[in-house]
């Protein structure tokens, strides 16, 4: 089966020549989502409205590949602010639920003009 990438206008637009999501058989890539509106205004404010922001686009991008993020394999966060760690762990649970929970990298990054960014792996085979 051959790969098909996905864009949606439903998310921030892609930072570079990339797609929002590669989906590849029963499994699919989702780029790394930031703190920005679909019309590409970054949301600026607390590290709360900036974890939010990201993880609405990560999902509307999981929606756009007809999955959700509660098909979530490999949750990749990066913060730029490793102090955010617990409030970003509260909000997580928001977004990425269920009994089969996905496993997860967390690292600190210099990420420039926001605080944090959010990439994941689907599985929606059985």
């Amino acid at each position: 089966m051959p790969k098909r990438a996905v864009m949606t206008d439903k998310a921030a637009p892609a930072g570079g020549p990339y797609s929002h999501a590669v989906i590849a058989g029963d499994t699919i890539y989702l780029a790394g989502a930031i703190p920005a509106l679909p019309d590409g205004t970054r949301v600026t404010g607390s590290f709360a409205e900036q974890a939010h922001a990201a993880f609405r686009n990560l999902a509307a991008v999981a929606e756009a590949a007809g999955s959700s993020l509660n098909d979530a394999v490999r949750v990749g966060v990066y913060l730029r602010d490793f102090s955010d760690f617990p409030e970003m762990n509260e909000i997580y649970q928001q977004y990425i639920k269920g009994p089969d929970r996905a496993v997860r990298t967390t690292l600190p990054v210099p990420l420039v003009g926001f605080d944090i960014e959010i990439d994941a792996v689907l599985y929606t085979g059985t």
